[in-house]
């Protein structure tokens, strides 16, 4: 039996090892997170830099209280056309655990 190397690949955050989301299935994991009662949030960083695997920017401030799914998308598709070139990813803040509970990449 031959043993085959590893082709490593710049992976970020949840589902990163799936293909891409359709919108339907990102909206189904925002809604599932505003269930949860977690804050929705938009991050973006440069695509194919040592930084974007550790450092993201804010885009605006997390959306504290937000309940619709489609106030996020828009916010989604806004950082998205004012960064094209950047990775675009959505991020759900869990206030009581103090940490992320639910962080992928909706734009590649």
């Amino acid at each position: 039996m031959a043993v085959e190397a590893y082709k490593s690949q710049l992976r970020y955050e949840t589902f990163s090892y799936l293909p891409q989301m359709t919108p339907e299935q990102v909206r189904r994991q925002i809604a599932y997170a505003i269930a949860q009662g977690w804050n929705p949030a938009v991050e973006h960083s440069e695509r194919g830099t040592p930084a974007s695997v550790s450092f993201w920017y804010m885009w605006k401030l997390p959306m504290f209280g937000e309940q619709s799914v489609d106030a996020v998308m828009a916010e989604l598709e806004a950082c998205h056309r004012e960064f094209p070139d950047h990775l675009v990813r959505f991020v759900a803040y869990d206030n009581y655990a103090q940490s992320q509970g639910l962080a992928f990449v909706v734009y590649r």
